[in-house]
């Protein structure tokens, strides 16, 4: 038996969520559809919970447009709605003159995607905000912070709820089909059931080129094959060092092992990358440890490599390979053809600082 929804969206972590409490506050009946019995369990869940500035992302890029944009638009809703959020600053820090003479171009690049409270400062300085650093100069980065990522979703989710919209948990979509006017979605789970709806928007981050091709009528051409980027992270038992961030310079495929903190005061460091098959392993190599402390004593000489510990790990849906820059796709009708079909594609970092930029956007796009 086939029943009718308005609008589906397909994943329940912080974009999924985003997404529908805008459709749902904008009058749509909306239903989340997750596969998991909670959300939010993968990547928005297995992040460094920073809300980042906007500095390296590729000015003409998806990204770089949202960036600022979702950035203040975080801080605004945390402020809004009690998320616990923490504006600590960040230093993004050179040792040697190659990385020295680095530092100018990201600030440029920066500055291109409207980010204006930058500064690029000398070590001492540096070393009066942080003594514990070291490092020839930085860039210091005020705008940067911390969020509590599952109070984030919690607050979404409210929000998603108290306008009328239906999370369905267990609930996979295990195929469908576009049928003239709207979308089939078959949903799995206890109770399996086949919903024809206006609107579907394809979330589901990791699983998302799957769910694609799984619904017939999408062309396998417009779909994307996702890389999966692996990142470890070790915590670090003790006083935290640092107040701030404290990141090396970026290269096009990931931000480096850098130092951050929980809003409790944590310190960990993380994540690494490395390109997997797989897109739900989940160990931590202990392996890594001296790894990890050998990069941080570049800018962290005073590290005990015995007081790093296994911490977690997550996975990015990447679009690029090794070594490339990627960005966030958002596959609409002019991508596609199809009416009433979105797909988001490669939404990694910074996906959590622009969820509620991602969730204005797709709802314009959707008309």
């Amino acid at each position: 038996m086939t029943e009718s929804a308005d609008a589906i969206i397909i994943g329940a972590g912080v974009i999924g969520l985003a997404i529908g409490r805008a459709l749902a506050k904008a009058g749509r009946d909306v239903i989340v559809a997750e596969q998991h019995d909670a959300f939010g369990t993968e990547t928005s869940a297995r992040n460094s919970e920073v809300i980042h500035a906007g500095i390296q992302y590729r000015p003409d890029g998806m990204r770089a447009r949202l960036a600022v944009k979702g950035r203040d638009a975080l801080y605004a809703f945390c402020a809004g709605h009690n998320v616990s959020h923490l504006r600590c600053g960040k230093l993004l820090v050179a040792n040697g003159e190659k990385d020295i003479a680095r530092l100018n171009f990201f600030k440029d690049n920066a500055e291109q995607n409207g980010v204006d409270d930058l500064k690029i400062i000398d070590g001492h300085e540096a070393q009066k905000f942080e003594p514990n650093i070291h490092c020839d100069a930085a860039i210091l980065s005020p705008s940067s912070g911390i969020v509590d990522s599952h109070g984030l979703m919690l607050a979404l989710l409210g929000g998603f709820e108290d306008a009328g919209g239906a999370l369905a948990l267990s609930s996979p979509v295990t195929g469908g089909r576009v049928q003239g006017g709207g979308i089939e979605v078959n949903i799995g789970g206890a109770d399996p059931i086949t919903l024809r709806a206006k609107t579907v928007v394809n979330c589901a981050g990791l699983y998302a080129d799957k769910v694609a091709q799984s619904i017939k009528g999408i062309p396998a051409a417009t779909i994307p094959q996702l890389k999966f980027g692996k990142g470890q992270y070790f915590t670090y038992s003790g006083a935290a060092p640092f107040s701030r961030l404290i990141y090396p310079l970026p290269s096009p495929d990931s931000q480096g092992i850098h130092y951050t903190r929980d809003l409790g005061g944590q310190a960990k460091l993380g994540p690494d990358i490395k390109f997997v098959k797989s897109n739900q392993d989940y160990d931590v190599d202990e392996a890594r440890r001296d790894a990890f402390a050998g990069t941080a004593k570049r800018f962290w000489p005073d590290i005990d490599a015995d007081r790093l510990v296994p911490g977690y790990a997550g996975i990015r849906p990447k679009l690029k390979g090794p070594g490339e820059e990627g960005d966030f796709v958002f596959s609409d009708k002019a991508a596609h053809g199809v009416e009433g079909y979105l797909g988001l594609y490669g939404i990694e970092s910074p996906g959590l600082t622009t969820c509620i930029a991602i969730a204005d956007h797709a709802a314009a796009l959707l008309g």
